[in-house]
């Protein structure tokens, strides 16, 4: 199993959750967050905007999932044809165990 962690621009958030899950999957976990990236925020005039809104999008899902679900993100995650600077990241990480929480069952 694995945790995807995606973070997109807050205008993405509901048309790649939507992608998401007509695609199969359903559960996601959003967060509503800020920060910025390797471009320091942004600069208008004399302001330096550093805490840019992003969105937060978390999967737990089997592994054979990764390629299908990265490549949804990457589509819909995009600002443009293209893609812009700070459109967003994808972090992939291995879960050692899922617990649901009422049964105490594991697994997905």
């Amino acid at each position: 199993m694995i945790m995807v962690r995606a973070i997109v621009r807050p205008e993405k958030k509901d048309v790649l959750l939507s992608e998401l899950s007509a695609a199969g999957f359903h559960a996601a976990t959003v967060v509503d967050v800020v920060g910025r990236g390797k471009q320091m925020g942004i600069k208008v005039g004399d302001v330096v905007y550093d805490e840019i809104p992003k969105s937060l999008i978390m999967m737990a899902t089997p592994a054979a999932n990764k390629e299908e679900i990265v490549s949804i993100i990457i589509k819909y995650a995009k600002s443009s044809g293209e893609g812009s600077f700070g459109d967003g990241k994808i972090f992939i990480s291995p879960l050692d165990g899922v617990y649901t929480v009422s049964t105490g069952a594991t697994g997905l």
